[in-house]
């Protein structure tokens, strides 16, 4: 009978910085080249830009990560009657507008958090607003005006394009994980915090383009669904007031006030109403 060879471990061997420089690179040009070049999709119906995600996998990932989102602030408000209204006004602006021909499944949800003041849309149609900003709005027409800016994130894909920067940016961190990788310290803090660095600087919140898409999109939904979009202006003023001295609301931070933004939102309702606005809109 023949024995068994007994096994022997394989001896460690450091890698060579330049065969480590060889990953990092090698990991580097595959996330740029499988951003920009390798997931294009078709072009958006509505803003007629290129894409990089389907709109199957924005509506199974906003579904996804719809309740954690929900449980961060508090969980959805407990007032039924309250969210019943939210759920009228953001149904109106989707039935009413283009943002209803599109095939994503949007829903409103009401947050329980009374002292966060935002409102955030995922990929594929959950529309979040807190109780906090809610509270804050005057008007029919200001709770429509937040909805219809979220609804055009949506549409225009924001959050999914960002989402697909995000795979670059997987790409980088793990490049940034080869580099910083120690042999004898496979524990060591240098790999998270450059991993952490990397994944802070490409991943960016909504910049000056999708805001002011936003807006745009936002006033041409509003008025299609019968409200004033000039409430949308209001909105940004009232949430300046709140702020006075101290630390704006969360919706600046998330949604980056763009410097002129109210002029281009009154802008953009002098383009789609060169003469006068339609009667009887909701303010």
């Amino acid at each position: 009978m023949i024995g068994r060879r007994a096994s022997r471990s394989r001896p460690h061997v450091p890698r060579s910085p330049t065969r480590r420089f060889g990953m990092v690179l090698v990991v580097v040009l595959f996330a740029v080249a499988s951003y920009y070049l390798g997931t294009k999709r078709k072009d958006n119906p509505i803003t007629e830009e290129t894409q990089r995600m389907s709109v199957e996998q924005e509506i199974a990932l906003g579904l996804q990560a719809a309740p954690q989102m929900a449980q961060q602030h508090g969980g959805l408000h407990a007032d039924a009657e309250a969210q019943r209204a939210i759920d009228e006004i953001g149904e109106r602006i989707v039935a009413r507008s283009a943002a209803g021909r599109t095939p994503y499944r949007f829903d409103f949800h009401l947050l329980a958090d009374d002292r966060t003041i935002n409102a955030f849309a995922l990929p594929g149609g959950q529309i979040f607003i807190t109780a906090g900003l809610a509270g804050r709005l005057r008007t029919e027409g200001e709770i429509a005006g937040v909805l219809a800016h979220e609804v055009g994130h949506v549409v225009g894909r924001h959050a999914a394009e960002q989402m697909a920067k995000a795979q670059r940016t997987q790409g980088l961190a793990s490049a940034a994980a080869i580099a910083a990788y120690d042999p004898g310290n496979p524990a060591g803090a240098g790999y998270e915090q450059i991993a952490a660095l990397i994944t802070q600087a490409v991943t960016m919140k909504y910049g000056r383009d999708d805001e002011l898409q936003s807006d745009a999109l936002g006033v041409q939904f509003m008025a299609a669904a019968g409200y004033d979009p000039r409430a949308l202006v209001g909105v940004l003023q009232a949430l300046e007031a709140a702020a006075g001295g101290s630390r704006s609301p969360e919706f600046f931070s998330t949604h980056p006030n763009p410097e002129r933004r109210v002029e281009h939102i009154e802008q953009a309702i002098r383009e789609a109403f060169p003469e006068r606005l339609p009667e009887g809109l909701v303010p």
